[in-house]
């Protein structure tokens, strides 16, 4: 390959597994953090975080397969299938949960780290989307992008979950938790469509996400 597209390659390299890093411990500490204080939004923030590790799984053979196009084809199809079941299973498992939650009107517990870990992603996600989509760009590749759409959603979920736990923790209203887990379930939705028909995710299609990077 072109020395500039190796180079190219290279920084998605470094970005992916970055972003990688980063969503496993947010995953962990999300699903620790949610299963203590009994929160919804929290707990379906962290299966979003294995989403996201999945993607950058994705991504990852992607690179790894750029210097045969072949491969590199397969990899970018195989990439928006997989993100779309697994986007399919979440909106599932967070409608369910949250309809649980306001049905028994269970009130969640005030979760202080839980708030701090959705502040922290809404900084550092935009970061690495706006770096991964100018990959994405450079090299042409629609999965890359589909990849740096997962990153800035998870911007955007960190917004709307930062807002439903700070309602909860300064306001008491328990039930803002459950609604901003609803919240979330038409994107997914979307992006689970789009996957499974195999769509490139653009940058177009989540204007607050984009906005947020």
């Amino acid at each position: 390959m072109p020395a500039d597209r190796i180079a190219l390659v290279r920084r998605g390299l470094s970005l992916t597994w970055l972003t990688l890093g980063y969503n496993s411990l947010e995953a962990v500490l999300a699903l620790l953090f949610g299963a203590l204080a009994g929160s919804i939004a929290l707990e379906g923030f962290g299966f979003d975080s294995l989403i996201e590790v999945s993607a950058s799984v994705a991504a990852l053979w992607r690179l790894y397969a750029d210097v045969d196009p072949a491969r590199r084809a397969n990899a970018e199809r195989r990439t928006h299938q997989i993100i779309g079941v697994l986007f399919l299973a979440l909106a599932i498992y967070v409608s369910w949960q949250a309809a649980t939650t306001l049905l028994t009107r269970t009130p969640p517990s005030e979760s202080l780290p839980g708030i701090l870990l959705a502040a922290a992603s809404l900084i550092v996600m935009p970061v690495l989307a706006r770096a991964k989509r100018q990959v994405a760009h450079a090299l042409s590749s629609s999965a890359l992008r589909a990849e740096a759409a997962q990153t800035s959603l998870c911007a955007w979920l960190s917004a709307i979950l930062l807002g439903g736990l700070a309602l909860n923790a300064l306001l008491g209203w328990w039930w803002a938790d459950p609604i901003a887990a609803l919240a979330m379930v038409p994107v997914m939705l979307k992006e689970g469509r789009e996957g499974l028909r195999g769509e490139a995710c653009c940058d177009d299609c989540h204007p607050t996400a984009r906005d947020s990077t």
